[in-house]
């Protein structure tokens, strides 16, 4: 493909490269960008420069302790460790793999380094004869499964979505704590125009979908993108300017291809999110049902921490469960998690407040 004078990889010669959907990528531009060739050079280089940059062998798969259906539990300790297990529950959008991204930038990693015994919830990849397989079903049907394969009750840690589903699944079965990190609760909480975006994105999609039996990754990608287009743009021109060896080069190249992949939503997950989560906000009124039981977080019984980041562009700050140990972070959605302000901000204070769980814990030495 050639756009000016600037030659961009197709999709047959690098299909895990993205931006996905490249032509809503292309579009974008030219909406945001017409104004500024120089710009839109940029972007366009940058854009180049990600496709072609070299990608390390991917690692292989963590020990599976325990299954339901296609999801799995992926063993991340690397020794004994101590105190009760900590269940990472990702997001059913993007891979998980977010906790884990580089050596360097691996949540998982650096806990376990600290004497905790990880676990990562994989959702694995949706079939369209799932399609009647909502949220909450993934819920009950899924992560419960897991948890109650494993020898005591764990501490649950939800990211983004995970969070939602981590705060339902600490009501139904016993836990020993509840970590929430940027998860949307209270969707009223989220802007009129991003929910009235949100809303024609699924109108426009639903009877696809609902032929299909899934949603695809793409229609989730087009509403994150287009929460902040010009951010989306831009990331690109200042990647343009990194010297491809550096390790700001190599962290945006390993990012991108993270948030540029992702399995669908099975139909009716993706009708619960845009229906019932983004329209009617049924969790932030009380009326989110799992498993036969009303959703609320003032029951939970369990030690419970919520980390919110205050320049959050995909989940905001008001749509928080407004849980009373609050943190209120700096960084951004994804930046909380593996940013160069992660492990102050996130990482120790996570680390501390999951040793305060079980003070017996020695620490590594």
């Amino acid at each position: 493909m050639v756009l000016n004078d600037l030659t961009v990889t197709s999709f047959v010669d690098a299909p895990q490269h993205g931006p996905r959907p490249l032509t809503l990528f292309l579009s974008m531009l030219r909406e945001h960008a017409a104004a500024s060739p120089q710009r839109r050079s940029a972007i366009m280089a940058g854009l180049a420069a990600y496709q072609r940059a070299p990608r390390p062998p991917a690692p292989p798969p963590r020990p599976v302790v325990a299954s339901a259906g296609r999801a799995t539990l992926r063993d991340h300790r690397t020794g004994p460790g101590g105190g009760p297990p900590v269940v990472f529950v990702p997001s059913l959008i993007n891979p998980p793999r977010v906790l884990d991204l580089t050596p360097d930038k691996s949540l998982l990693g650096w806990l376990a380094d600290q004497g905790h015994a990880p676990l990562l919830v994989d959702w694995g990849d949706p079939d369209p004869a799932e399609r009647t397989l909502d949220i909450a079903a993934h819920v009950t049907d899924r992560l419960l499964p897991l948890l109650a394969a494993l020898p005591e009750p764990p501490v649950l840690v939800g990211y983004c979505l995970g969070g939602t589903m981590a705060l339902a699944a600490s009501l139904l079965t016993r836990v020993a704590g509840l970590v929430l990190i940027a998860a949307p609760w209270r969707f009223s909480g989220f802007s009129d125009r991003a929910r009235a975006d949100i809303a024609d994105l699924w109108t426009a999609a639903e009877p696809a979908c609902d032929r299909l039996g899934l949603v695809p990754m793409e229609v989730l990608q087009t509403g994150f993108w287009q929460l902040d287009a010009e951010r989306t743009l831009d990331k690109y021109a200042r990647f343009a300017a990194l010297h491809p060896e550096t390790e700001a080069a190599a962290a945006f190249v390993a990012l991108e291809d993270w948030s540029n992949q992702g399995a669908p939503l099975t139909y009716a997950a993706g009708r619960e999110l845009f229906d019932d989560f983004y329209d009617a906000d049924l969790p932030g009124t009380g009326r989110w049902r799992v498993g036969g039981r009303a959703i609320d977080p003032a029951a939970l019984a369990c030690p419970a921490v919520e980390f919110v980041s205050a320049g959050d562009r995909i989940v905001p700050a008001a749509s928080s469960a407004m849980l009373p140990d609050r943190r209120l972070l700096g960084a951004g959605h994804v930046g909380m998690v593996v940013g160069s302000r992660a492990r102050d901000q996130l990482w120790e204070p996570l680390a501390d407040w999951l040793s305060a769980l079980s003070p017996a814990k020695s620490a590594p030495s």
